[in-house]
């Protein structure tokens, strides 16, 4: 829908027919490319379910026959591409951000799977650069940036500088946007956010972590060292009462305001000369702050 709504948003009213295809078509190519990313994260980090069901790969009779499935709904990306773009003249700019998106989520992904394997923990892998990097370059740029930059190339006024306005905002939303995930793993509801939280235990180089690494006297990284990625519920329980201990729970929520005032700065400093509108920013930080799931 981020699609769709930004090309709403850029035009200043509501879309025709016409434009709706076209703008949904592209969203749903972003879907397809998380789809992508989705069924071959599973099987890297040997999920057993994705949303509440099995993941595709555990289905019956599906099995590693999931890998070639991934490249395939990779490949109707292109393919949708082609056959409802094929005369656009953003066409090439079109595909070649897919591609570039594609590439810059790997390199995230091979990072996370290098910094965090889920059968060997070492504390001393982790670290707050590396952090982010994961998650702007596995999380931020396909989630954020991309369905805005397709919004601006469907409707051709994609320039130099609105992709760039786009990327400086954009992408420390979507940083925001993983740690509140993070957080939420922790300290959110499960009956909120659909699911219970497993980055403890799956050995997650998630931010609560890095912070708790940043803060901790030797004898509190030792509790880490003894209890942090171990698949076992009463080892968990002695990180999350560290966690409290740390009032990790107040840092996010320091970490919270500081952050949305700095975007809410970002966003009123955007320049609407060539086509970009500050309520693209806006209606994407609405969706998110604070949120609960």
């Amino acid at each position: 829908m981020s699609v769709p709504d930004s090309v709403s948003l850029l035009l200043g009213r509501a879309l025709s027919e016409e434009e709706y295809f076209q703008a949904a078509t592209l969203g749903w190519m972003v879907e397809l490319l998380q789809a992508f990313f989705l069924v071959s994260d599973d099987i890297m980090d040997s999920s057993v379910t994705r949303r509440g069901k099995p993941c595709w790969y555990r289905q019956e009779g599906v099995g590693m026959v999931a890998i070639n499935d991934a490249f395939m709904l990779e490949s109707a990306i292109y393919t949708l591409l082609k056959k409802h773009f094929r005369s656009h003249p953003s066409y090439v700019d079109m595909i070649e951000i897919f591609h570039e998106t594609t590439l810059q989520t790997e390199l995230g992904q091979l990072c996370d799977l290098l910094t965090a394997p889920e059968d060997v923990v070492n504390l001393d892998n982790f670290s707050m650069e590396k952090y982010s990097f994961i998650v702007i370059y596995k999380t931020a740029y396909y989630s954020f940036y991309l369905p805005v930059v397709l919004a601006l190339q469907m409707l051709n006024i994609a320039t130099p500088k609105n992709l760039k306005q786009a990327e400086d905002i954009l992408i420390p939303m979507g940083h925001y946007f993983q740690i509140q995930d993070d957080y939420l793993d922790n300290f959110g509801l499960p009956e909120h956010i659909g699911k219970i939280g497993t980055d403890i235990m799956d050995n997650k180089c998630s931010w609560l972590v890095n912070q708790a690494l940043k803060i901790a006297t030797p004898e509190q990284r030792k509790i880490l060292e003894e209890h942090y990625g171990k698949k076992n519920q009463a080892h968990e329980a002695e990180v999350k009462k560290l966690y409290n201990d740390l009032k990790l729970e107040q840092i996010y929520h320091d970490y919270e305001e500081k952050t949305v005032g700095e975007i809410r700065t970002k966003i009123d400093q955007v320049d609407e000369s060539e086509g970009m509108k500050k309520g693209i920013f806006e209606a994407f930080l609405a969706k998110i702050y604070k949120r609960s799931k």
